[in-house]
């Protein structure tokens, strides 16, 4: 079953992240949205290690670090 996510396009915002501009913020509601269809759950942790990581804030091995942490169990 689908469950809709919070998206704020005037505040740029999903789940409360905050994201730099409207077309990022729609490029990641839209993949996002994909695949929860396959039964993907997205958390406001998640999303945040993807901005981090996109705005090259963390290295991209601390990225896949990070998200093996969440979900590599």
């Amino acid at each position: 079953m689908y469950t809709s996510i919070e998206i704020d396009r005037e505040n740029l915002t999903l789940l409360g992240v905050k994201f730099t501009d409207l077309k990022s913020l729609e490029s990641t509601a839209n993949a996002i949205g994909t695949n929860m269809f396959e039964g993907f759950e997205p958390t406001k942790e998640l999303i945040q290690l993807y901005v981090d990581w996109k705005s090259q804030l963390i290295s991209e091995s601390d990225f896949l670090k990070k998200l093996y942490a969440i979900y590599g169990k």
